[in-house]
């Protein structure tokens, strides 16, 4: 995934030998490619903001990341849609404000002091992305300190935005990303508000040809710097001294040596699966249970023969959203009445699909496996569910009508086929018991040698924040070898 191979690519940059060994036959985990056909899909990630971040991991080795991907800047970034209004989001502050005033009257200069207030915050709290939290004592890093008031702990993501927007649709629409943090807005630290702000402040980006596009990207930076890739190598057991991880057995049986063994695989199921039972204490099997995990999500990849009048990016709320977000990921129900979200691709860029036609990446948070959903029985109906409500909202009689590729995922087929524990899609929940020094820690706190990168570790889960873990990871092994520190 993106935060191996930017371990990788940091790591090799600064002279250490690096192999990476991946169980699938192509790079990316989440973030890689669909081909359906003629057709195009990005398997998981389709927002690619902070791109600053991903501009700095190609600048620390030495690279452009324009010379490797066609970056285009997505204006409006998405279309929200409630049951009686809709809003396109843009880095526009003019427009926004137009449309605020417009739509959500008694609003006025409600987004201007949530830009202004929220960026001192993200000043704050940026500094604990990029901080180590491998001991109880980073907590006393002073930047860190002085953070903790910025995680508002009694305040919920909806309380926060409450002291900006009157409206609740209005709040609504500078809180949805936190649904895929695996957690309710109504429940979610109101430090989250940055996520918005960070959308509206530095935009969303697409890749021309999908983000999978990055890591193709990362793994060709790689490859340069002979980096060594070895697909369809998966991982049995991780091999112990101890506590000392001195390497691992692939399926194949080949047993591989390392001096240090950086993990990006997916937490839940990576402990409960490469690491013998009985080993870990703080992450047995039975405690990685009692942990809260992110929704999961059922998805369409659609092939159609048809384009629609549809922005790149679109969400749709449940009617009643606060009901649906509690099925999702209280109640762990599956709702007659989803929010949906839809890709549509081929509005800015040709090259997913052939001429007249498109993609749509269709996206429903669903419950993940806790939930105890019988996919086997309930995945086609809802299939049917979907596309009902997809086919209204598109204005056309049927959608099903203009199909020529398609593939189904739900949350067995993530947690089955992609290694994806409880099918949750985004990892371990961000409850602040879970967050900082109380998430997994990227030197790993129960095997020596062993290190964690990606959504499953400090800083948490999220495409930029993952790069973030990388850039926690690598300078972790640099400062062990005494060598100078990434900045």
């Amino acid at each position: 995934g993106p935060g191996g191979l930017a371990v990788a690519m940091l790591l090799a940059h600064k002279g250490y030998d690096v192999s990476v060994y991946e169980k699938q036959a192509y790079v990316g985990g989440r973030t890689s490619e669909i081909r359906l056909g003629d057709y195009k899909f990005d398997m998981g990630p389709t927002f690619l903001n902070m791109l600053y971040i991903a501009e700095e991991i190609f600048e620390l080795t030495g690279r452009n990341i324009r010379d490797y991907i066609e970056l285009i800047d997505l204006n409006p970034m998405y279309q929200l849609i409630f049951h009686d209004k809709k809003m396109n989001m843009t880095r526009d502050a003019d427009e926004m404000i137009r449309q605020i005033n417009e739509l959500y009257p008694g609003n006025e200069g409600s987004y201007e002091r949530y830009m202004e207030q929220t960026n001192k915050k993200l000043e704050i709290l940026a500094p604990v992305l990029q901080a180590p939290m491998n001991r109880m004592t980073d907590l006393l890093n002073p930047k860190v300190i002085k953070a903790l008031g910025e995680l508002e702990i009694g305040n919920s993501l909806v309380d926060t935005l409450a002291k900006f927007y009157k409206d609740e649709d209005l709040q609504l629409s500078f809180t949805f990303q936190a649904k895929y943090l695996g957690m309710s807005p109504w429940e979610s630290p109101g430090a989250f508000s940055i996520l918005s702000y960070i959308e509206h402040a530095y935009g969303v980006y697409h890749i021309k040809g999908g983000i999978n596009k990055l890591t193709q990207a990362m793994a060709k930076v790689f490859e340069e710097m002979g980096g060594k890739i070895y697909l369809n190598n998966g991982v049995k057991k991780l091999t112990l001294q101890d506590k000392k991880v001195t390497g691992f057995t692939l399926e194949d049986g080949q047993i591989v040596e390392a001096d240090e063994v950086v993990i990006n695989g997916d937490f839940g199921h990576i402990m409960t699966t490469v690491v013998e039972p009985g080993v870990l204490k703080k992450y047995s099997p039975k405690k990685l249970d009692e942990k809260h995990y992110s929704c999961s999500t059922f998805m369409l990849y659609l092939g159609v023969n048809k384009r629609f009048d549809l922005p790149h990016h679109t969400i749709w709320f449940a009617k009643d959203y606060r009901k649906n977000v509690e099925e999702v990921t209280k109640t762990k129900l599956l709702s007659d009445d989803p929010s949906i979200y839809i890709q549509n691709a081929i509005a800015t860029d040709e090259t997913v699909a052939p001429d007249g036609k498109s993609t749509l990446y269709i996206l429903v948070p669903v419950p993940n496996n806790s939930s105890g959903i019988n996919w086997d029985k309930v995945a086609a109906p809802f299939r049917e569910m979907v596309l009902d409500m997809v086919s209204e909202k598109l204005g056309v009689a049927d959608i099903r009508d203009y199909i020529e590729e398609e593939r189904m995922m739900t949350p067995d087929n993530w947690a089955n086929d992609i290694g994806v524990y409880k099918g949750a899609t985004f990892n371990l929940g961000h409850q602040l018991s879970q967050m900082l020094v109380f998430r997994p820690r990227n030197k790993f706190e129960e095997l020596d040698q062993c290190w964690l990168v990606g959504g499953g570790t400090h800083p948490g889960s999220g495409l930029p924040i993952i790069l973030e873990s990388a850039r926690i990871t690598a300078n972790g092994i640099l400062k062990q070898d005494h060598l100078p520190l990434l900045p």
